[in-house]
């Protein structure tokens, strides 16, 4: 499994969006979106474009399991919500370092949640 998962960090190292799927709250189906993404060291971090009220965002809510999949890599993993201030911030900030803040400021419409995943430590 060490091996799946340096794989994996490769490739979100190479990539700007990544696929990830969630269940949803009601349906019990999977989810599957494009989102764009965060990697820093172990952490993997997403920006819910419309904050809390997001789709999939409030699926996590209800059931923390999140897979994420880049170009034929997946893994599952537990999804961590980020709801203070500063720490949802310093994420909106790591996105503005990726992404421009001219591209953040045209796809995000709310900045109360992030979403961290712990995507690369061993479990």
């Amino acid at each position: 499994m060490a091996g799946f998962k340096d794989t994996l960090k490769d490739r979100l190292a190479r990539y700007r969006q990544i696929k990830i799927s969630v269940i949803g709250r009601k349906s019990g189906r999977t989810i599957s979106i494009p989102v764009r993404f965060v990697l820093e060291g172990e952490k993997l971090y997403l920006l819910p474009v419309q904050g809390s009220e997001t789709r999939w965002y409030q699926h996590v809510l209800h059931n923390p399991w999140i897979q994420i999949g880049a170009r034929g890599e997946e893994a599952e993993f537990r999804a961590v919500p980020v709801t203070g201030a500063e720490a949802v911030s310093s994420v909106v900030e790591k996105f503005r370092e990726k992404y421009g803040a001219n591209d953040v400021k045209k796809y995000y419409s709310r900045f109360d949640v992030a979403v961290m995943v712990p995507t690369i430590s061993s479990t």
